[in-house]
Order: C-alpha cells, then sequence, then structure tokens
C-alpha cells in the first residue's frame, strides 16, 4: 500500500469534517434540529389565475331554405289549424303540448317533437317569447286581392314603405280584430314573413288575406274601380277620419311609415286624405297604433 494512502488513512479527520455524532437513543433533539423540521417547503411562486372558461354556446342550428320558425302557442295553433300552411317540424315542450292540446284537439297535421326548453336557444333569438313551442314552415303565399275582395268588403289596409316587421304584425292583429278584408304591402320595401312578425301578429297573420303588389298607386285604382272610397291618413289633413268616413261605400285606408308618412303618388290618387285628432302634445303616432285606430272609427256603429 503506497505510504501516502497509509499516511491519509491514519491522521485524524480535522472538526470542519468531522460528521455530526448520531443522537443517542431517547435523547431529545437540539433546538435547531426541531426547528428544521418544523419549518415549512417553501410555497411556489404565485402566477396569474388561469383564465375562466366561458361555457360554450349551443351549436345553432341551420333554417332550411324558403322557411321560417313561428314560435309562441297562439302562434302555432292558429298555424297548424291553416289549410294552407306547409309544415315542416313541430318541436314543444311537454307543458306546451298540454297547453297546444287544449287549445287545439289533436290530431294535428304533423307529428311533434317533444324537446327541453334549452333546444330552442338553438335556433330562435334570445328575445324570442317561445312559451316552450315552436313549427318550421314554409311561408304563406300572398293572396290575390281580388280573391280576399270577394270574401269580403271589410277595410282594406294598404301599407306605404311600413317596413318594421313587428309594426306590420301588430297591424295584423288589429285587422283581424275589426274584421278588415286584407292587407295590402309592396313586393319590395315590405318585410318579408318572420316570425318576429308572425308573434306580433299573434295567429292573425293565417287569418287575415296578405297580398303584395308591385304598384301601390295602380293597386289604390283597382279599389276605386271595385267601389271602394280610398283614403290616405295623413297628419296634416283638412278633415277628421271621423268627419270624412262614407256610409254608403267599403273604405280602403293607406297608411304610410311614421317618419315619412305617405309617398307622393300615394297622396294624389287617395280620394280624400284624412287626419287622427291628436293633441299637441306627441307629434305622430305608431303607425300600427294609428292603424288600431282608425280601423275602429272605420267599423264603429253610429
Amino acid at each position: 500500500m503506497p505510504h501516502g494512502a497509509q499516511a491519509g488513512a491514519g491522521r485524524a479527520p480535522s472538526r470542519t469534517a468531522e460528521a455530526e455524532p448520531a443522537p443517542r437513543a431517547g435523547a431529545r433533539p437540539s433546538r435547531a434540529t426541531r426547528f428544521a423540521e418544523r419549518a415549512p417547503e417553501a410555497a411556489p411562486m404565485a402566477g396569474p389565475a388561469p383564465a375562466r372558461r366561458e361555457k360554450a354556446a349551443a351549436p345553432r342550428e341551420k333554417t332550411e331554405p324558403n322557411t321560417l320558425w313561428l314560435y309562441g302557442l297562439h302562434t302555432v295553433a292558429a298555424a297548424l289549424a291553416n289549410p294552407q300552411r306547409r309544415l315542416r317540424r313541430l318541436l314543444l315542450t311537454t307543458e306546451a303540448e298540454a297547453a297546444l292540446a287544449e287549445r287545439l284537439p289533436r290530431p294535428w297535421k304533423i307529428q311533434p317533437e317533444r324537446v327541453e326548453r334549452g333546444r330552442f336557444q338553438t335556433f330562435l333569438t334570445e328575445d324570442a317569447v317561445h312559451q316552450g313551442i315552436a313549427l318550421l314552415c314554409e311561408p304563406l303565399p300572398p293572396v290575390p286581392l281580388e280573391d280576399a275582395l270577394a270574401r269580403s268588403r271589410g277595410p282594406v289596409l294598404l301599407l306605404d314603405q311600413v317596413t318594421d316587421p313587428r309594426n306590420v304584425g301588430a297591424i295584423l292583429r288589429s285587422a283581424a280584430a275589426f274584421g278588415a278584408a286584407a292587407v295590402v304591402m309592396q313586393d319590395r320595401n315590405a318585410p318579408p314573413e318572420t316570425g318576429a312578425m308572425a308573434r306580433a301578429a299573434v295567429g292573425a297573420l293565417d287569418s287575415v288575406p296578405v297580398a303584395r303588389e308591385v304598384n301601390l298607386a295602380r293597386t289604390i285604382q283597382t279599389l276605386q274601380r271595385a267601389g271602394y272610397w280610398v283614403m290616405g291618413l295623413d297628419g296634416d289633413a283638412n278633415n277628421t277620419l271621423a268627419e270624412a268616413r262614407p256610409k254608403d261605400r267599403p273604405v280602403a285606408l293607406v297608411l304610410g311609415a311614421e317618419d315619412t308618412g305617405l309617398r307622393r303618388l300615394q297622396r294624389e290618387t287617395c280620394d280624400e286624405l284624412v287626419r287622427l285628432p291628436i293633441s299637441g302634445a306627441v307629434e305622430s303616432l305608431n303607425v300600427s297604433v294609428a292603424a288600431s285606430v282608425a280601423l275602429y272609427e272605420l267599423v264603429r256603429k253610429d
């Protein structure tokens, strides 16, 4: 064995390198050891809080071409009762199914699909008041004006560029309430049939004939030849509707948009311009409100 190794092995180790003697059995640990045992592990550094995951929205269902969703109990019941409606799907909750059966006894023309309320969020707008029932169907075909006049001599409403579907729906509801023969809109500058329009009409879309004409001025002339007295609502007219209302012939009433009123050609083609007597506190009425007041005046019995 080399001399250096022998000498190193036999020399006493220095105090700094000396191992700490193991504690005797049963001996209390030193103060340093007790504190070392109690010292907690260092907590990891706090990083940015994880971002909260938003709840994924349900995927939107695609609507078939040339179809629309009608919703609400009265609206759907009226559509189911209309033989002119072409139906595709009927979705409803258990509660809505019972309510529909009470309003419109079975059998129905289409087999219903029972769904949970959350399902309606996948194809209706968030503000749609659906009451747990929706019907996928095709829009109604326009009714020829001549056919509507042959069935009824009630008042006829002509809408000159009234474009808000909810206003049109409300006008249809008043037309149904007061026995109007038809509501006439333009092919252009008029809203198509929508779920919002049908909901505002509360079933009247399926009971009041809706005619769509290319030219309202020519339609006014057609009504005049059919014996109608055609009056246009205008806030600046001299006579009120009550003063001018004829008692010996049916009446057609032309209403313009709330902001622009009647266009020139319609004004010139009408037999007479009339107004509703409102106070100076308001400049005008909403067109659907004006239609309701005017229809009441036209059918009122003296």
